[in-house]
């Protein structure tokens, strides 16, 4: 069944499984979400429930999201993100005001997760897209340049050629995550291997569409 949570990325360590062998974790502090509005068929044409995450000092939400939250009935909220619905869907059940905890998921489950990447300026194309550089000898006057850019004919450079420009800070997705351990006490996920975004970002944790 399709599950999600929004969470906090922690940082990255590393833990001995029963097997002795040393597997590399990031840890994420998973909820606690609240469902702050539920969608439906009849009045939003679609089936998705709203989760709230994170503090934030109410004097800083402007009057219409105040609105939001007092309408639900729950405090503000840092984070609202979606999540769609289908009819076998766990968070289908939820209502409005409920809570949403880490123990949604269990050790060994396979998740996709969610997070905008670490932003590195402006780069190179080698950098950037991977290319092999230029020969090193005294001799050349090209070494990290982006190369050929195009033939003869027609003499214009096409859309979406790959050149040096600014790169990360972008949403990505890293899929089939395996859930290593989970803390409900602490509200903390262990999940093997990196996630995407700095430490303190938001992430979104769902089921993996390809289990």
């Amino acid at each position: 069944m399709a599950k999600g949570i929004l969470g906090k990325k922690l940082g990255m360590t590393q833990i001995f499984n029963e097997q002795g062998e040393l597997i590399p974790v990031t840890v994420i502090e998973a909820g606690p979400c609240t469902v702050v509005q539920k969608k439906t068929t009849e009045t939003d044409g679609y089936e998705a429930v709203q989760l709230g995450f994170g503090e934030k000092r109410e004097k800083l939400f402007n009057k219409p999201l105040k609105g939001h939250f007092a309408k639900a009935n729950v405090k503000p909220l840092r984070y609202l993100k979606e999540f769609r619905l289908d009819r076998a869907d766990e968070l289908a059940s939820l209502n409005v005001g409920d809570q949403v905890r880490v123990d949604i998921f269990s050790e060994g489950e396979k998740v996709d997760v969610t997070g905008v990447t670490k932003g590195k300026g402006y780069q190179g194309p080698i950098k950037r897209h991977g290319f092999h550089r230029g020969p090193m000898a005294h001799g050349s006057k090209y070494h990290r340049q982006v190369g050929s850019l195009n033939s003869r004919q027609p003499s214009r450079i096409f859309p979406g050629r790959k050149m040096a420009g600014r790169m990360g800070g972008a949403q990505r997705t890293v899929q089939c995550l395996e859930v290593v351990k989970v803390d409900p006490e602490r509200n903390l996920m262990l999940v093997h291997g990196s996630v995407p975004g700095v430490k303190g970002s938001l992430l979104t944790i769902s089921s993996s569409v390809k289990q």
